[in-house]
């Protein structure tokens, strides 16, 4: 059994429980970062990609996981901060300026959307969001000019200091791109639910009533969301379209958007950790597919022929399975084990028990 006694207040706000916890997350960002050493260019173009899941899903996490209000229209925000950083860049600023210009930019974009969408909750928000992401299709491509259209736009590498970073020159610097922008991402959101404003989010998301009777203007809470939302989906959005290279209308379909909320509901809502857990499934679950499917070729002597949808079936499988018997996520499952070997043997079965009721004060919206 392990127990943490508190002996100052400072404990319930500081990011890490102790400086065990600490030591761990020292080590997994060490490990990771050394990750150019101990994988190959392919293996580590994966993490790449997982890691910008990541920082997509962090962003997703703050609106959706954070203040309870469900977006299946991110794949546009994606798609903005993806050609705001481009237009930028082509227009002669230096990326270390563009790409943040790119996030502001993405955040001012989810205002304007947040303003007529403050009264909307639920699945007239989801609907609401999902017209915006098949509007953005077209956009795109009536937007030519800026976007290049159906032909789309080529990225190469960008210049940072003087030096060249590209996603196929020099993968291995543009990791360590990746990992700095998710890791000065992830410092924000830890330190934002540390703060007042994130303790606001939280309060909205369990209830609104509640949250107005505590003096929290729910307006303006729900307008900051949006707006840090859109803006980190933006980063990652510009990361996304670094890492492809080539990109037009067709890339942010909507089908992004689901995909990028069934990652962080699979992750677990209402987590950092579940952003990371989520885009670890979803960025290696194709890799994962082939494998299988070249291994049971061989085995059973079929063919590895590719089966259109197979992917996204058994996505939806996995969700399905997350939502009926473990609704917390990868992560809320990981903390009932974790907590099961940290009380043992006085483990209580119904500790984490799911409440089948809801608040009074919702029935009155």
């Amino acid at each position: 059994m392990r127990i943490i006694f508190k002996t100052d207040y400072m404990q319930d706000i500081r990011p890490w429980k102790d400086f065990y916890q600490l030591v761990l997350y020292v080590i997994l960002l060490t490990v990771v970062a050394a990750a150019p050493w101990w994988l190959d260019e392919f293996y580590l173009g994966e993490l790449t990609n997982v890691l910008i899941w990541a920082i997509a899903g962090l962003g997703l996490m703050v609106l959706t996981g954070h203040t309870g209000q469900v977006s299946l229209g991110h794949a546009a925000f994606l798609a903005f901060g993806c050609y705001a950083n481009v237009a930028l860049i082509e227009a002669g600023v230096p990326f270390l300026l563009a790409f943040p210009l790119a996030g502001i930019l993405t955040g001012i974009a989810g205002v304007t959307v947040a303003i007529p969408a403050l009264r909307l909750h639920g699945i007239y928000l989801a609907i609401f969001t999902m017209a915006l992401s098949i509007l953005m299709d077209d956009i795109i491509v009536l937007s030519e000019p800026i976007t290049g259209g159906v032909a789309g736009k080529y990225v190469g590498g960008v210049e940072i200091f003087g030096h060249l970073v590209d996603r196929w020159g020099t993968p291995d610097q543009f990791f360590w791109l990746v990992l700095t922008v998710a890791v000065l991402v992830t410092l924000g959101y830890i330190n934002l639910l540390r703060a007042p404003l994130g303790r606001s989010f939280i309060a909205v998301r369990d209830s609104e009533v509640s949250a107005q009777a505590m003096g929290i203007d729910i307006a303006r809470t729900k307008m900051i969301s949006f707006a840090l939302s859109c803006a980190v989906t933006g980063w990652a959005g510009a990361l996304m379209g670094l890492f492809a290279g080539a990109f037009n209308n067709e890339t942010f379909s909507v089908l992004i958007s689901i995909q990028l909320l069934m990652m962080i509901v699979i992750g677990g809502l209402g987590s950092i950790h579940g952003a990371f857990l989520g885009a670890i499934v979803i960025g290696f679950l194709p890799q994962f597919l082939s494998i299988s499917k070249e291994y049971a070729g061989a085995l059973f002597g079929g063919n590895t022929v590719a089966i259109p949808g197979l992917e996204f079936g058994i996505f939806g499988m996995i969700l399905i399975a997350f939502i009926l018997f473990e609704p917390m996520g990868i992560y809320g499952r990981w903390l009932k084990i974790r907590t099961w070997f940290e009380l043992f043997p006085f483990y209580r079965k119904d500790m984490f028990k799911r409440q089948k009721s809801y608040l009074k004060t919702e029935r009155l919206r």
